[in-house]
């Protein structure tokens, strides 16, 4: 495994045939058509190998069942298994459409709308599908040869790979599906071209068509040559191979939150001055930042340092960044305070600090400074209202760029109004601004999101409206409104500023 500690993120697509409609698994029956116009939920298809044999891949829908083909060309997805009718192999074309043929009866798969079969002995437009991957588009990229992560080189104007972990801003990348092709999109909202350029334009230059090898990615260019890391440095950009080798291979994997946190005397809690956590610094260096890595089963995060080390509660409350590996002592508790947020450790105390800025958990409750009636509202503390020593303001730092995907779609612009949709399979991309614990949310046109009276969140304001974000879930926030509802996409697709639990359509990937 990597030095990061993520796996690959699961290969999820939608495949779209020679109409440009995708192959899609119907809830009832186990129906398969080709008839959506775009990519949801019944569209998600998501790529397994076989672990004898790498070529012969298994297509499981979003029901858990694999497409299969029988000798006579007849499709079903109703397999709850990966016996023999479900092997196939991919026929990968020059343009980066896949064909896909049955191993066992060496047909090859295709059709439109209900008529899908499986028995064309060539392989014509109809047997051909595109793949837009249904993963969330920001990740962090590896190369497969170098065992290094790719990062944006602001003073050499180029994408490195160079990083041993995925470090701060410049780590991320956001891949930009425009007609069939992919993009490489910095954090400074640059594309890469193939001549290891940044562009300020997306153009035949910057547009790569994705090949699968091994399960792994290859990004091709328009000269039919791949991108690899080059020289010592690593710099991105197309060599002379018109075959994918592993120098040519590369994995995406999830971007975890990275975050700075500051204490009530303003500093930053830093790691600066040795293994002993203490809240000292002005500046925020990689010292500072720590990623947030959260459990799925408890809910509980850890916070890595760029060292690769954890926080961990150590003898007398003390917390030090000094473990390797992932214990009880090193899981943290995150309580959401509005702008704010407080550290609970394995002791059961939580973390205050002290006035040389040492942090300790050492104590019982959050103080006894009196909350905000808006905080107090949110949250029904049992415990004392959070005083000064006991709060941290958390500031997420590695998402300049944000993209949101709920669990019918991503948000954009609406069309005609000025709402947010939520269920859409085409994102837009949004810029986030922080402020003392808050967020300003900036859509199109430097205007900002705001929830207006009726609960609709709306996308041109023209002064910035305050937003807290929670990092509740692996991969998942929740925002609030400045009312101290959730945001939360409604079953008719829109955005809405009204939910009062957090619910499933309150969860964000980000």
């Amino acid at each position: 495994m990597p030095a990061n500690g993520n796996r690959p993120l699961k290969l999820q697509f939608g495949l779209i045939n020679y109409e440009g409609r995708y192959l899609t698994a119907e809830t009832f029956g186990f129906k398969l058509n080709a008839s959506a116009p775009s990519l949801k939920k019944k569209q998600i298809w998501t790529l397994e190998q076989d672990s004898q044999d790498t070529q012969v891949v298994f297509l499981r829908s979003h029901l858990g069942r694999y497409l299969a083909s029988d000798k006579d060309g007849k499709v079903t997805c109703e397999a709850d298994g990966q016996n023999s009718d479900c092997r196939f192999l991919i026929v990968a074309q020059s343009d980066g459409r896949w064909a896909l043929q049955s191993e066992q009866h060496l047909r090859f798969f295709g059709g439109s709308r209900d008529y899908l079969s499986c028995f064309a002995q060539l392989i014509t437009d109809t047997e051909l599908w595109a793949v837009h991957l249904a993963l969330h588009p920001q990740a962090n990229l590896l190369s497969v040869a170098r065992k290094r992560y790719a990062r944006l080189s602001m003073e050499e104007g180029e994408i490195a790979v160079d990083l041993n972990i995925p470090w701060g801003v410049a780590a991320l990348l956001t891949l930009v599906y425009l007609d069939g092709k992919y993009c490489l999109k910095t954090c400074d909202s640059r594309f890469l071209s193939n001549d290891g350029k940044l562009l300020t334009q997306s153009g035949r230059a910057t547009a790569y068509t994705l090949e699968l090898k091994c399960g792994k990615l290859a990004f091709k260019d328009c000269e039919g040559k791949y991108l690899s890391p080059m020289g010592p440095t690593g710099t991105l950009r197309s060599g002379r191979c018109s075959k994918p080798g592993k120098d040519e291979l590369f994995d995406l994997e999830e971007s975890h939150p990275q975050v700075v946190l500051a204490a009530a005397n303003g500093r930053y809690v830093s790691i600066r001055q040795g293994v002993s956590l203490a809240a000292n610094q002005e500046d925020e260096t990689d010292m500072e930042t720590f990623q947030m890595e959260i459990d799925k089963e408890t809910k509980h995060c850890t916070f890595r340092s760029s060292q690769g080390n954890y926080w961990a509660l150590v003898a007398h409350g003390g917390i030090q960044s000094t473990a390797t590996e992932v214990s009880a002592d090193t899981m943290f508790a995150v309580e959401w305070l509005g702008h704010r947020v407080a550290l609970k450790a394995n002791n059961g105390k939580y973390i205050c600090t002290k006035k040389n800025g040492q942090l300790l958990a050492v104590s019982d409750s959050i103080g006894n400074t009196a909350l905000t009636s808006l905080t107090l509202s949110l949250h029904s503390l049992a415990s004392s209202p959070p005083g000064e020593d006991e709060q941290l303001t958390l500031k997420l730092i590695n998402r300049p760029m944000l993209i949101l995907r709920g669990q019918n779609g991503f948000i954009c612009h609406h069309k005609n109004s000025n709402t947010l949709d939520a269920s859409r399979s085409v994102y837009d991309i949004f810029t986030l601004h922080f402020r003392d614990g808050a967020y300003h949310i900036k859509g199109q046109d430097t205007q900002f999101w705001y929830v207006n009276s009726a609960g609709l969140v709306c996308s041109d304001g023209e002064s910035p409206e305050d937003f807290s974000l929670e990092l509740l879930e692996h991969g998942r926030l929740a925002i609030r409104g400045k009312n101290g509802k959730y945001l939360r996409g409604d079953p008719g697709g829109t955005l809405k500023g009204d939910g009062h639990s957090l619910s499933s359509s309150a969860l964000w990937e980000y």
